[in-house]
């Protein structure tokens, strides 16, 4: 396997796990509702509409991450999404540990840096549009 397969083979391993994981939350979102995400916005005294900005980013934009359509468009929206998810929920966890010596926030961490590896790489050869 020459160099370039190597790179978009990994490229789109990280499309599809970054993709397909975030997804998941956002189909959580969809079968349980947006009631708590409403609320951490309101007590943030944001306006409650914005919860549905979590339906883009954790379904829409996953869903463009996994085909790679204009994947680092939706990869920038998930890393958006992140940093929302720091500001409204994990703020009190930014600076712990968790029982293991891991970062507490390491599974957001990951997620948010994901996004931002495939909005710098691209979404590599095995993509639909390949932007």
């Amino acid at each position: 396997m020459n160099q370039a397969t190597m790179q978009d083979s990994g490229k789109l391993v990280l499309r599809l796990i970054l993709g397909a994981l975030i997804l998941l939350h956002g189909i959580a979102k969809l079968k349980n509702g947006l009631g708590p995400i409403e609320g951490m916005l309101v007590a943030h005294g944001l306006p409650a509409f914005l919860a549905y900005g979590s339906l883009v980013g954790e379904v829409v934009a996953p869903l463009m991450v996994l085909a790679g359509f204009h994947a680092r468009i939706g990869a920038a929206v998930i890393a958006v999404n992140m940093l929302f998810a720091f500001g409204l929920a994990h703020m009190a966890q930014l600076a712990q540990l968790n029982e293991q010596g891991g970062w507490a926030m390491e599974l957001q961490g990951m997620f948010l840096f994901s996004a931002i590896a495939i909005v710098l790489l691209g979404p590599g050869r095995y993509s639909i549009n390949q932007r």
